[in-house]
């Protein structure tokens, strides 16, 4: 992933922003609408388009442009900065390759512990019944 050719496709879109601001919200193009066209891009390759496509799948448009808006801020400017950072931190974690489980073992102590357990259980259970008065057999 080239970070500075990946800033260079990205496309902004200044637009009036709702909430606070008193008059200046209806004046002032304040929220930044960033958009990133995935399948054209050029700074990734095929391989990181792939995995991009899985893992922010939810977040892409159907033709595989990733749209994120930002007016948290008054300034346009800092609004930029924000949805910029977001935006990278959404394709590193993107990128990231979970690791293969591997399967364990259960342990040997595990297994006896709870057989010995069950021996347990089964003695008590045993010392609880009625005890067998068959005085028919003398």
């Amino acid at each position: 992933m080239e970070r500075e050719k990946l800033l260079s496709e990205l496309q902004f879109k200044a637009v009036r922003s709702s909430g606070a601001g008193g008059q200046n919200v209806n004046k002032v193009s304040s929220k930044v609408v960033l958009s990133f066209d995935l399948k054209n891009s050029s700074a990734l390759n095929e391989e990181e388009k792939a995995l991009l496509e899985t893992n922010i799948a939810a977040r892409l448009t159907t033709d595989s442009v990733l749209i994120l808006n930002c007016d948290e801020d008054r300034s346009q400017l800092k609004n930029k900065e924000i949805v910029t950072k977001r935006f990278l931190d959404i394709l590193t974690k993107g990128l990231v390759v979970p690791k293969k489980r591997k399967a364990t073992k259960v342990p040997k102590s595990v297994i006896e512990r709870r057989i010995k357990q069950k021996r347990n259980l089964s003695i008590t259970k045993q010392t609880r019944r009625k005890p067998n008065l068959d005085l028919t057999d003398e």
